[in-house]
């Protein structure tokens, strides 16, 4: 079992997680847009449809690096790295995304805050292997030493965005769904999350 095989229900039976919806970001600011990320999405948008790959890399990627941008480069963006953190339970395999709140590093580093996937067309089925890698990621950042209070998922095809919280054994997926055509908002929703999980804002 991988990552990839959990589902909504396999997350509460295997992990031991209780799954929840709620509302996770009651007012978000709308980000202004950089002309090059409206130019990218643009041109990405015309080939989205190919396949997975080429959504995480023409659309997914861009937004994630205006994110980073707009908050002063304070989180680093991990693509394809493996998350092998207990294999008996299944938390093994691939992440499309993962941002650490550590200077970008050649091997991953904890702490993990957020963890990203990109589907095709399905958000519904990717939100259970986005759960499994959020507990994948709160046990990686245990073995660290480093344990953020909040590890928050996103489910997107491009064109939607789902996001998820974990806190404690509670996962909550947002009652919300973002979507491209407001991707300021998205970029908005990143940037509350970044701040969230900053190291003053977890004291706090």
């Amino acid at each position: 079992m991988a990552y990839s095989d959990f589902t909504l229900d396999s997350v509460e039976k295997v992990l031991g997680v209780n799954l929840q919806q709620g509302v996770l970001f009651e007012s978000v600011d709308s980000l202004e847009v950089p002309p090059w990320l409206q130019e990218a999405l643009r041109k990405g948008m015309q080939l989205a449809l190919l396949s997975e790959k080429v959504r995480s890399e023409l659309i997914v990627m861009p937004i994630l690096l205006t994110c980073r941008e707009l908050c002063g480069n304070r989180f680093a963006i991990y693509s394809g790295e493996r998350l092998d953190v207990d294999p008996e339970r299944g938390l093994v395999g691939q992440c499309d995304f993962i941002l650490t709140t550590t200077p970008p590093f050649p091997m991953l580093k904890s702490p993990i805050v957020t963890i990203v996937e990109a589907k095709n067309q399905y958000i519904e089925g990717g939100l259970g292997q986005c759960a499994a890698q959020m507990v994948g990621a709160r046990l990686f950042n245990q073995n660290g030493g480093k344990e953020p209070a909040t590890i928050y998922g996103c489910v997107t095809t491009g064109e939607a965005w789902q996001f998820l919280r974990l806190d404690g054994t509670t996962i909550v997926i947002d009652r919300n769904r973002y979507y491209i055509d407001n991707v300021g908002t998205i970029l908005g929703v990143f940037q509350a999350i970044i701040a969230s999980c900053e190291p003053d804002s977890v004291a706090a």
